[in-house]
């Protein structure tokens, strides 16, 4: 098991990579806010490279070989949070891949950072994100959102006990983070009420102001 101290996210005082080379946008939002649908749709049209930090832990525990398996296994069997520095090198592990067997240079971080701390260590160590993109939902309609999904997903936190500490907890851990960035002009705002369409038509809009443009088809004459 590697030791937390030596990984980059610990041990860099500067990022590895450079704005100008790598564009990352955080992706946040409540418990069914709509951050996958969108998230889809920009990967499809903008030719974002998606990383999930949930599912990134979840794939590393179980592969083969992985340094950080047990560490993960252990932290979850306890019901403690991996360290984020674990995290976070799987997210710059993860980037890495990309832009060496993909040429990817443009990431949706989705669901990260849950916290100010996270934050602050990745712009620090790995790149300062370009802005984040909050989709922002009233409870009530998150929440029947949740409830309807809970219907057919199976997922045992969609429930409505479980989906009310969820609401809590991103309402104490992740809106400091908003606000934060927010502060510093740094945050796409989108109302995450409408239809999943008209929400992508908003961050389209959006995001233009940005410099961030879809992918331009060129056709070939024959």
């Amino acid at each position: 098991m590697p030791a937390i101290e030596s990984l980059g996210a610990s041990s860099r005082s500067s990022p590895i990579f450079s704005p100008s080379d790598v564009t990352v946008i955080f992706v946040l939002g409540g418990p069914g806010a709509g951050k996958g649908t969108q998230c889809s749709n920009l990967v499809t049209d903008y030719g974002f490279k998606h990383l999930s930090a949930g599912d990134l832990l979840r794939e590393e525990q179980d592969r083969p070989g992985s340094e950080f398996g047990e560490m993960i296994k252990t932290y979850i069997k306890e019901g403690t949070i991996v360290p984020m520095e674990v995290t976070i090198q799987l997210l710059e592990n993860a980037m890495k891949t990309a832009m060496e067997k993909e040429n990817k240079k443009l990431f949706l971080i989705d669901g990260f950072p849950r916290k100010l701390d996270q934050a602050h260590a990745f712009e620090r160590s790995v790149v300062p994100s370009k802005f984040t993109l909050f989709f922002d939902c009233p409870e009530s309609v998150m929440e029947e959102r949740l409830l309807n999904r809970g219907k057919t997903s199976g997922r045992a936190d969609d429930n409505i006990e479980s989906i009310k500490k969820r609401f809590r907890t991103f309402e104490e851990t992740s809106m400091p983070v908003v606000n934060e960035f927010e502060s510093q002009g740094r945050v796409v705002k989108v109302e995450a009420i409408k239809s999943p369409e008209e929400v992508y038509q908003d961050v389209q809009a959006k995001i233009k102001d940005w410099g961030v443009e879809p992918i331009t088809l060129k056709f070939v004459p024959a």
